[in-house]
């Protein structure tokens, strides 16, 4: 995972509406949250108000999510930061061991090709019919991971050695993305859950894979904006800004002019307020990388890896 460059810690100045917008929890909780446990410790400002500092809604953020899985405040409160960020990341990965144990048992592999060849023989209507039973069987998370995404590479694959023809490849394309953005949309909107905005930067009109993350954030407790394709990077920003979105997500597929990429991504990272998580993922982000991550821009080569950025970010502010 690429690393960006640590701020150096900055004065207290944020008023506790304003962590309390930022953390999740309300400002009842959080005088709670110092008094009796010690929390933090913010300052005070000239009139008395409490002032809390960038590292301040960071460890809140870590003890919101320590709590959120199961722990009381009083055992983690006393813990050093580093300390509840290493329990949150386990708790994290015990969570997925979890949904991993009781994933249905299905043969992904069966599903797979099943659905290559329903979408060889152009049968929309049973590679849908096929797609949706294994959502249901497995979880749509899992659904994701080993059947949706695996099966839009091998048809891109199967595209470019010419065993695919541009028709078969827009069916599965059409009937996988109809179905994600369809469960992406069953998913509730949950109050105090954070916001990500997904979608594709301008020139960009494969909007599958975003289609992909958007889904799998939904199911992991994001409320997730998702705006199709093809987005010029101030009409993002904007959008992001209107929203109050915690994370922007843009999937990058291909890059046929590399510097325009460049720019865009460029000019929405430096749009973007500093607290909002800029994360590029696909195949044609991999390719620019190095210069993206220079520019503040994470890049993730898949969901897994997507969904820890995004709890990680979730975690902390």
């Amino acid at each position: 995972m690429n690393s960006l460059p640590t701020e150096s810690p900055s004065r207290p100045k944020h008023p506790i509406a304003v962590v309390s917008e930022r953390t999740g929890l309300s400002q009842d909780v959080l005088r709670v949250w110092e008094r009796r446990y010690s929390a933090v410790t913010p300052e005070r400002g000239p009139g008395g108000q409490r002032l809390y500092s960038d590292a301040d809604i960071a460890r809140l953020n870590l003890l919101h999510a320590a709590t959120r899985a199961g722990r009381s405040i009083g055992q983690v409160a006393p813990l050093s930061t580093d300390a509840v960020e290493a329990l949150v990341d386990e708790d994290i990965a015990a969570r997925e061991r979890r949904l991993s144990r009781t994933a249905p048992a299905i043969a992904a592999s069966d599903a797979l090709a099943n659905a290559l060849a329903l979408g060889g023989a152009l049968d929309g209507a049973a590679l849908d019919e096929l797609l949706r039973r294994s959502a249901a069987l497995m979880g749509v998370p899992a659904f994701l991971e080993t059947v949706a995404a695996p099966l839009l590479r091998r048809v891109g694959d199967e595209w470019h050695a010419g065993r695919f023809t541009p028709a078969q490849e827009h069916l599965v394309t059409s009937v996988v993305h109809d179905l994600v953005v369809q469960s992406m949309r069953a998913f509730a909107t949950q109050e105090g859950a954070p916001r990500l905005l997904v979608t594709t930067p301008v020139g960009e009109r494969h909007v599958v894979g975003a289609a992909l993350v958007a889904a799998a954030a939904a199911a992991d407790g994001w409320n997730v904006l998702y705006l199709g394709a093809d987005l010029p990077a101030d009409e993002i920003a904007n959008a992001a800004v209107a929203a109050d979105a915690r994370a922007v997500a843009v999937s990058v597929v291909y890059v046929a002019d590399r510097e325009l990429v460049l720019a865009e991504l460029g000019a929405l990272r430096s749009r973007l307020p500093g607290r909002v998580t800029l994360i590029a993922g696909g195949t044609g982000a991999g390719t620019i990388g190095a210069e993206l991550a220079g520019m503040g821009v994470w890049v993730e080569s898949s969901i897994p890896a997507l969904l820890t950025k995004l709890r990680r970010t979730a975690g902390s502010e």
